[in-house]
């Protein structure tokens, strides 16, 4: 790979991931909407685009190529369909940022429990789908419109949670400052249980799996799953505090209606190593204590 293109790129893993391609001497190319400002200087090259209008990437992509796109922004069919279309003969290899959440819920998910071939998506904007089963659909109908359509490699990266220091989204903070603060928290089913990643090895992972000859969907991540009850009990250890934990606290960010873990026996098939959970959370959780 001596080119990649990414849809996002500012903020999180796609910000690690500017990082980790620039080092490899790779020229860099981000599109966004141009609203968060990134950290890079001269060393990328950067377009304006807006995922929901389709003639933008057409007009931005126009006479330009690239290895890889990595895409990590695509929240709909439509927008599927309109990258794919922009960059028809454009590029040599796609790697999707997916979800877990194209799974029901349950756990140790594998990589066969849904299959993208089969899907038939409905072509919808960002904006008609709504809540977490929006979510869902909207991955799932990206993947099926990636893999369907396609004509040349797709690796669609089926991510757990992502945590780590960087982590805009504050969730597992939340339940650290809850804890050693005092404050009630609600969880609603304590028993549900969770797959994780770190923010540093998903950026990786990115890296290596669009250096690969892989195709196909995938499931990074720490081998091992967690309950919100066993969570909270890592950091009541570590604080030295009794968590608070009442039908009136702060609702958890984790909340959901069913366990969401996955099974990554496949990435570590093919010799993909990540942190073990306990040892991951374990950091975190001393970092946001001491903050």
């Amino acid at each position: 790979m001596k080119s990649a293109l990414i849809l996002g790129g500012t903020q999180f893993v796609g910000k690690r991931l500017v990082q980790l391609l620039l080092n490899e001497g790779i020229e860099v190319t981000i599109a966004t909407r141009g609203i968060t400002a990134d950290p890079f200087g001269d060393q990328v090259i950067r377009l304006k685009i807006s995922r929901e209008d389709a003639e933008s990437l057409k007009q931005a992509f126009q006479d330009k190529s690239w290895d890889v796109v990595f895409d990590h922004t695509c929240y709909s069919s439509k927008e599927a369909l309109g990258t794919f279309k922009a960059l028809e003969g454009k590029i040599g290899k796609y790697v999707f940022t997916s979800s877990q959440a194209v799974y029901h819920f349950g756990t140790n998910h594998k990589e066969d429990n849904f299959n993208p071939l089969e899907y038939k998506p409905t072509l919808k904007g960002r904006r008609e789908y709504s809540g977490y089963v929006g979510y869902q659909e909207a991955k799932r109908a990206a993947e099926a419109i990636l893999f369907q359509h396609a004509q040349v490699p797709v690796v669609a990266v089926r991510f757990p949670i992502i945590i780590g220091k960087d982590d805009f989204t504050n969730r597992l903070k939340f339940h650290v400052d809850h804890v050693k603060c005092g404050k009630a928290i609600f969880i609603e089913h304590p028993d549900f249980r969770y797959s994780f990643i770190d923010s540093e090895e998903a950026a990786s992972f990115l890296l290596m799996i669009a250096n690969s000859d892989y195709q196909g969907v995938i499931n990074p991540g720490s081998s091992e799953d967690i309950s919100l009850r066993e969570l909270v009990t890592l950091i009541e250890d570590q604080t030295e505090t009794k968590a608070i934990l009442q039908s009136e606290g702060d609702p958890s960010p984790y909340n959901l209606p069913g366990s969401w873990s996955i099974d990554t026996s496949r990435a570590k098939s093919l010799g993909y190593r990540f942190t073990s959970l306990n040892q991951l959370l374990d950091q975190l959780i001393n970092f946001y204590h001491l903050e």
